[in-house]
């Protein structure tokens, strides 16, 4: 319904914000990452990206200061048992370029370091996102992919394409981002890289 908000921000506290925008004031549930990126801007313009839930008991904005956390909050509650709470506790700890590259790199024990998240949590967290990513990556056509496809080098440049998929960017947006960069470069460095290019 909102693909984002856009307005002066009003109140920045734990786990919230209000954004007034048209004389409306819209109060979003943020994660710690985005309360962070938030922080000294009240009484300026800002723009958090949503996602409204609607429950039977209630109906709940979201908001997020970047689009690759919206698409990793949007990945983790369709994982079974991981509802927005476990979802928003997850990108309280983690930005979304660590969260994918927990992902990738298999480390549940990260995951679980978030509030309310048990180790049998993160582990399916962790299966459920691969099993999807590769589903997605295998349905693309063959000329999406492209001859510079960092998949064909393999190691670390394959899984910060990965990576970038759980974020929501396609092939050819990850070949364009990657195109160049060293696979001796940590993973998270990678991805950080990766995602200035395509934000520019």
């Amino acid at each position: 319904m909102y693909y984002y908000i856009s307005g002066e921000l009003v109140l920045a506290e734990p786990n919230f914000a209000v954004v007034d925008a048209g004389g409306v004031g819209y109060k979003l549930t943020v994660s710690g990452t985005t309360l962070g990126k938030l922080a000294g801007k009240v009484g300026s313009r800002v723009k958090l990206y949503t996602h409204l839930a609607v429950r039977e008991d209630a109906v709940e904005l979201f908001g997020f200061a970047e689009e690759e956390e919206l698409s990793a909050f949007r990945l983790l509650i369709s994982v079974s048992g991981v509802g927005a709470k476990s979802a928003v506790s997850i990108l309280s700890l983690m930005s979304p370029e660590r969260f994918a590259a927990a992902v990738m790199t298999g480390d549940s024990k990260a995951i679980s370091k978030a509030q309310g998240i048990g180790a049998k949590t993160a582990a399916r967290v962790i299966l459920e996102l691969k099993d999807k990513v590769k589903k997605e990556l295998s349905e693309l056509p063959e000329d999406e992919t492209g001859e510079e496809e960092p998949l064909t080098i393999g190691g670390r440049l394959a899984e910060a394409a990965d990576a970038l998929a759980v974020l929501g960017y396609s092939r050819a947006e990850a070949a364009y981002a990657l195109k160049g960069m060293s696979p001796d470069t940590e993973l998270e460095a990678l991805i950080r890289a990766a995602l200035s290019r395509l934000i520019k």
